[in-house]
This record gives C-alpha cells, structure tokens and sequence, in this order.
C-alpha cells in the first residue's frame, strides 16, 4: 500500500504508537506535534491522510481544518481527541472529517480498519 499517514499529535508516547502500528500495516509515517507544523508537513507533502487531535499547541486541530479549507488543501481527516461532545463532533462533520476516535475510548486496534477501508 505505502500510503502516507501524518499524524498531528502533541502527545508523543501516543503519536509514536499509532505510527508504529501503521508501519506495521506498510504506511509510512510523519508525525507533527502542532497544528503549525502539521500545516507545514502538508505544504510540503500532502498526505493521504491527516490523524488530527484537536487540542494542541500553537494551532489546535480546528485551526488546522479552517487553514486546509482556507488554503483548499485536500486530504481525508480523522480526529483523534479526548473531546467527545456533540457540539465538536458536529463541527468536524461540516469539515468533512470521515472518522472521530475519542482517545480514552480506542484501543490499539481500533485505528486500522477505519483507515484500511479509506486508503484501500
């Protein structure tokens, strides 16, 4: 498959293990720790796919989204966050966000069929 994953995860215990279990699957990997620096990775290198976390410093995940609608960056979004209310779930579905995992609520295994059934 080779497709290319960024992660935007400030949280580096946790962005290091969803990577490592997507390398697992034949994805390569590239992990930001802010919203700026996930933007900068995209300018770059459009991934196939963002892992998003919403609360992060420098520029949080709904900046990421408004800055990729802003700039027409295009790429499938999932967020990954501890935010579990309605009001921010509806808020990623008017930015298109195809998956929304709710980080105490995942476990290792949880990420892989979501993303297999977007990237194959």
């Amino acid at each position: 498959m080779n497709k290319h994953i960024l992660i935007a995860e400030d949280d580096t215990f946790l962005a290091e293990m969803m990577g490592k279990v997507l390398e697992q699957h034949g994805m390569r990997v590239t992990i930001a720790h802010d919203g700026q620096k996930a933007l900068e990775a995209m300018e770059n290198e459009m991934p196939d796919l963002l892992l998003l976390d919403l609360l992060m410093p420098v520029l949080d995940g709904h900046g990421v989204m408004q800055a990729m609608k802003e700039r027409h960056m295009q790429c499938l979004v999932m967020v990954v966050s501890n935010i579990s209310d309605k009001a921010t779930r509806d808020v990623c579905k008017e930015y298109n966000v195809k998956e929304y995992f709710v980080k105490s609520d995942m476990d290792d295994d949880a990420l892989w069929p979501a993303i297999s059934k977007y990237l194959s």
